[in-house]
């Protein structure tokens, strides 16, 4: 068996079942043209070799990783240029994805898990965009003019390990090779480099991780304010959390010059904080410190380990950013405390937590009647709770409350995802549509903001646009199943089956490992349910069903996803008995009308009847 190391490049074209659909015979003819004029001259252009013609698609081979990136490149522009001489036809997009590795050599044909990579690379790029895994990376990015976007590490159908993934930005050019003018003309100085692991929780108990994970944020976030620093983003550094690094790898893979990583011990009233500062280049340690306090002494801390970090890499902080960086959301380390508990409870979703998150941020706010984000946090949980008809809560309050939060700090994009949410469940969907795009102005990463967003998109029926901030919301949040299992449902309502099995695999083993941590909870197992029913897995989407309604046979959003659950698997009976349970109590009306899940049953009798009985009463 003959063996050799080669870039694949793999591509196929987004929606395709769609567009035939829509003509048949146009696309037909455009695909065809295209390979004649485009794919075969631009392949052979760089020196690669088409072994593979799908109907969609095609596998290329390349000697060069180099000369694979720059095809994509060009096949991407091509297609742009293409599409603009076709206004009446819809557009074709392709998506592409790029491995480097070790292929089985069979005649003309390649095999083998450097091409299955590429295929599944592939199937994670953005219509129109192109991935590439770490290894590509690691051979091109400072010797190409584009910018590599971490994607995080992706777990992929029939590959054991997980991948790093890297979205290639044609657009824009990397830091390093950038010629950044001042206003003066005079290049701008290259920023340094560094990534925050996520510190590790020593405190011998796994509830503690939220109060490790807030300090790790925290320092990224205080770093992220100094202009001479280049800070790796929280979702692609938490991607290593619990994970065993070697210092100089994570740097390579994350292009990064500098890794700080510590832990933290916390136990009654003391903390115990260490960190230390490792050049990724030769592993050396710049750094490093152990703070032994009293916990009120916790922010001190943060400032001190950031400042230390500024002054080894001898960065000069202007002014603001002295203010910035001193500035505390809370000066009280009790509501800190209760407002990371409650953060932690938020995110897992199921009516018992969202009660118990809100009592932790409202126990927050108490203590101190200026901490913005308890507040924005309270209108969070109120709005959510609200929708589901799971508290006795009224719009103006939640308005009120939000309002609140932007009165203590106008520029806090939590506020602002806030006000958007409760604006949203008050019908005023102009003014909603605002607040989230200031929220994501203020922060892209904000994850509220992307999941909020994505629903809003989703309840009016603009799936791509969903889409998008749900794949955006399920990289911020390395532990997000909700976001990919609604995904799962966007992308089988536009045709995109390849997505549909990444995303319900994606949602299905984060749902699990959720599960895992805190089987009582019935939000993983509603949602893991609804993956496996899309992943076509009949028997274990029952067992799940049947777990869920075990832990929350009250929970209006359980009965509403095991609902959707039976319709993926085709027993509307089953699903309309949950159904009739759920649509006359809860508030989401634009929801369950645009929800994709539901269309099975949209001229049943018995659905037609509880429209019409709701709607009406």
């Amino acid at each position: 068996m003959e063996r050799k190391l080669a870039a694949i490049l793999a591509a196929d074209v987004a929606g395709y079942s769609a567009l035939m659909e829509a003509d048949e015979a146009d696309t037909f003819e455009r695909l065809r043209a295209g390979h004649k004029d485009l794919f075969d001259p631009e392949v052979r252009k760089y020196h690669g070799r088409i072994f593979k013609l799908m109907g969609d698609g095609l596998l290329a081979e390349f000697g060069s990783v180099f000369d694979a990136v720059e095809c994509a490149a060009a096949l991407q522009r091509g297609m742009i240029e293409r599409n603009a001489t076709f206004p009446e036809s819809n557009p074709i997009e392709i998506r592409i994805g790029i491995n480097l590795g070790e292929v089985i050599v069979e005649g003309e044909d390649r095999y083998g898990e450097g091409v299955n990579i590429a295929a599944r690379l592939q199937s994670l790029a953005d219509p129109g965009g192109i991935c590439v895994s770490g290894k590509v990376l690691k051979e091109v990015e400072k010797k190409l003019a584009y910018a590599f976007e971490p994607m995080g590490e992706q777990l992929v159908k029939n590959i054991t390990e997980p991948i790093a993934c890297y979205r290639v930005n044609l657009n824009q050019t990397p830091p390093s090779r950038a010629k950044l003018l001042t206003q003066s003309g005079s290049a701008a100085p290259r920023r340094t480099s560094i990534a925050v692991l996520p510190f590790s929780n020593m405190s011998g108990d796994l509830e503690q991780e939220y109060f490790s994970d807030g300090i790790t944020e925290d320092i990224i976030t205080d770093l992220s304010k100094v202009s001479g620093l280049h800070v790796i983003a929280r979702n692609t550094v938490f991607t290593y959390k619990g994970r065993p690094v070697k210092i100089q790898q994570v740097a390579q893979e994350l292009g990064v010059r500098f890794v700080l990583e510590g832990s933290v011990r916390k136990a009654g009233s003391r903390v115990r904080v260490t960190g230390q500062l490792v050049d990724g280049g030769d592993g050396s340690h710049h750094w490093a410190e152990r703070y032994d306090r009293e916990l009120t002494d916790i922010f001190a801390i943060q400032d001190e380990i950031t400042h230390a970090i500024v002054d080894q890499l001898k960065i000069k902080l202007l002014p603001d950013e002295k203010e910035a960086i001193n500035a505390t959301p809370t000066e009280d380390v009790e509501a800190y405390t209760y407002y990371l508990r409650g953060r932690q409870f938020l995110h897992m979703c199921s009516k018992s937590y969202m009660l118990l998150a809100r009592r932790m941020f409202a126990r927050a706010a108490e203590i101190d009647p200026g901490y913005a984000r308890a507040y924005a946090g309270i209108a969070n949980c109120d709005s959510v709770l609200y929708s589901w008809q799971y508290a006795d809560v009224s719009i103006d309050t939640i308005l009120a409350t939000s309002a609140k939060a932007l009165e203590l700090d106008p520029d806090l994009a939590d506020a602002h995802a806030s006000r958007g949410l409760a604006l949203q469940y008050d019908g005023r969907r102009g003014e909603a549509a605002c607040e989230f795009d200031r929220a994501l102005a203020l922060d892209p990463d904000l994850h509220e903001a992307n999941y909020f967003y994505g629903r809003f998109f989703f309840e009016q029926g603009d799936f791509d646009r969903a889409a998008e901030l749900f794949e955006h919301a399920a990289q911020v949040r390395s532990d997000d199943y909700r976001s990919a299992v609604l995904l799962a449902s966007v992308y089988r309502s536009l045709d995109r089956h390849a997505d549909m099995t990444r995303v319900a695999r994606l949602g299905l083993d984060r749902a699990e490992r959720e599960l895992n941590l805190h089987p009582e909870n019935s939000s993983p197992a509603q949602l893991g349910a609804l993956a496996l029913a899309h992943l076509g897995e009949r028997e274990r989407a029952k067992e799940w069903a049947a777990r869920t309604l075990a832990i929350d046979p009250d929970d209006l959003n359980a009965l509403y996803n095991i609902a959707c659950t039976y319709l993926i698997m085709d027993e509307p009976e089953s699903a309309l008995d949950l159904l009739e349970k759920t649509i006359p109590r809860t508030k989401q009306i634009m929801w369950w009308q645009s929800d994709p899940d539901l269309d099975p049953i949209r001229d049943h009798p018995r659905y037609k009847r509880l429209v019409a009985r709701t709607t009406t009463g």
